[in-house]
């Protein structure tokens, strides 16, 4: 756990949240303000800051990230419609919180404009 991170914060319980999935390596958790009808956050529970800091070593990691991602599009009933996944990296690609996490975004028509 990184001191002040605010997911391993909620990993470890201290701040509530709406808990979608839950393992031994990750938690997936609805997203406090919304893009879509669905938006669901996939973080590891390790602390890992961005994508910045992934090794060759955390491949199979990453891979179960997005396993993970595709299952809970299928739970969510937006995997036949469409999906977005989204990683920021770093501050100028828009990660607002410093813990590895993954955005699960669906539910409506998203646009194709990015950024």
């Amino acid at each position: 756990m990184a001191e002040g991170c605010l997911f391993c914060r909620i990993v470890a319980g201290e701040i509530p949240t709406d808990v979608v999935y839950q393992d031994e390596d990750f938690l997936a958790f609805r997203d406090i303000e919304p893009q879509a009808p669905r938006h669901v956050i996939i973080i590891p529970k390790a602390h890992i800051a961005s994508l910045a800091e992934l090794t060759e070593k955390q491949q199979g990691l990453i891979g179960r990230l997005i396993i993970l991602a595709r299952n809970l599009a299928e739970e969510e009933g937006i995997a036949k419609r469409g999906y977005r996944l989204a990683i920021n990296c770093g501050v100028e690609g828009g990660q607002l919180v410093p813990h590895l996490h993954l955005h699960l975004i669906g539910g409506r028509k998203l646009s194709d404009q990015l950024g």
